[in-house]
C-alpha cells in the first residue's frame, strides 16, 4: 500500500520510493526486512521522481542519476518519510549536507545483461546493428569491442525498454542483470558480459538505504541488515568516481569483488566526447578490513587512470 500526504504523527516507519515496478521492488524487499529483522511497522510513500519523467533526453544532459534521488530526499527533509531506498549505481558519490547512507544490502548479480528477440549474444549481431541504451559507460565498451554498431538512446523504466526491443525499435538492448533477475525476467537475458567484457557501473546489483543524518537510531538499526562484503566492495568502487568527479556524463566503469580476504578491483574510463578513442584500464588488489582501506583501493585505480592520461579524457 503506497501511503500519501504528510503526517505530524508517523505511527510506522515510512519508506520514500520511486514508483517503477523495479523501485517498488526494491521498497517492498526492504520493507520486508525490516518487519521480519526489526519488528517494525512499514509502509510506503510512492514518488515520482524527475527522472522519471524526462524521458526525451539522456540523464547526462539533464542533471545525471541524483534527478532519481532528490524528491525522495526531500521527503525525507520534510520529515514525510524516513529513510529512503536507491539502486546503488543511481545514488551521487557525495550525498548532500545532512544525508547518510545507512546500509548496504547483500549484492545481486552486478553484470549487464544482453537481451534480444533475434541475437544470442554481442558476437552475433550483425554490422550495424543497432543496440539501445543511455548509459555512457555501455556505450564505450560496447564500441571498444564492436565499433561498427549503432549505438542509440534508451531511456523509461525497464518494461518499457523491454516494449521498445519487443515493439522492433533496437537489435538488442542492454540492461542491469540485477533489474531482470529481481522482477522474474531472468528469461529475457539471452547472455551475460563478463568482466573482460563489460564492467559495471560503480555500485551495480546493490541496494542502499539513505536516512537524514539526524536520524541516528534509525540509521543503528538499518546498520545491522548491511552486508558487510558487498558494502566494502562498493565503497571501492564509488572511490574511483568519486575521486575523477564522476557522474552519468563520464564513461567510468568500476567493479570489486572478494578473493579470498583480499578485494580485486577494476576500473575502465573512456572517452564521453570521442568514444571510439581505447579505454583505460586499471585494476588493484589488497587487504581491505575497513571502509579507509576499501576506499584507498578505489583511489589508488583512479590516480592509475589519471596516471594513463584520463584528464584528457575528462576534459580537464
Amino acid at each position: 500500500m503506497l501511503h500519501a500526504g504528510i503526517m505530524r504523527r508517523m505511527p510506522s516507519t515510512i519508506i520514500a520510493t520511486r514508483e517503477s515496478r523495479l523501485a517498488l521492488w526494491q521498497a517492498e524487499h526492504v520493507r520486508d526486512l525490516l518487519r521480519e529483522r526489526l519488528g517494525l511497522t512499514v509502509e510506503l510513500l510512492g514518488m515520482t521522481t524527475r527522472g522519471d519523467q524526462i524521458l526525451d533526453r539522456t540523464l547526462s544532459k539533464v542533471g545525471g542519476k541524483g534527478l532519481f534521488v532528490k524528491e525522495l530526499e526531500t521527503a525525507l527533509e520534510e520529515g514525510r518519510a524516513h529513510l529512503a531506498v536507491h539502486s546503488l549505481k543511481d545514488v551521487p558519490m557525495v550525498l548532500p549536507e545532512g544525508f547518510v547512507l545507512a546500509s548496504v544490502l547483500d549484492r545481486e548479480d552486478p553484470r549487464d545483461a544482453f537481451v534480444s528477440n533475434r541475437y544470442a549474444d554481442l558476437a552475433a549481431l550483425p554490422q550495424g546493428a543497432m543496440v539501445g541504451t543511455s548509459s555512457l559507460r555501455r556505450v564505450v565498451q560496447l564500441l571498444a569491442a564492436r565499433p561498427d554498431l549503432r549505438i542509440e538512446p534508451l531511456r523509461g523504466n525497464l518494461d518499457t525498454r523491454l516494449r521498445k526491443l519487443d515493439d522492433g525499435g533496437y537489435d538488442a538492448i542492454v540492461l542491469a542483470a540485477a533489474g531482470l533477475k529481481r522482477l522474474g525476467l531472468a528469461s529475457r537475458i539471452r547472455a551475460v558480459f563478463e568482466r573482460d567484457q563489460m564492467l559495471p557501473a560503480a555500485g551495480q546489483g546493490a541496494l542502499g538505504i539513505e536516512v537524514r543524518a539526524s536520524s541516528t537510531t534509525l540509521a543503528a538499526q538499518l546498520g545491522s541488515l548491511a552486508h558487510r562484503p558487498t558494502w566494502l566492495a562498493v565503497s571501492a568502487e564509488r572511490a574511483v568516481s568519486r575521486t575523477l568527479g564522476g557522474s552519468c556524463s563520464v564513461p567510468l566503469a568500476a567493479h570489486a569483488w572478494w578473493e579470498g580476504s583480499a578485494l580485486r578491483l577494476q576500473a575502465a574510463l573512456g572517452d564521453a566526447e570521442r568514444p571510439l578513442e581505447p579505454l583505460l584500464r586499471a585494476e588493484g588488489r589488497a587487504d581491505a578490513p575497513d571502509e579507509a582501506a576499501a576506499e584507498a583501493l578505489g583511489v589508488q585505480a583512479a590516480r592509475a587512470l589519471l596516471d594513463q592520461g584520463g584528464s584528457a579524457y575528462l576534459g580537464h
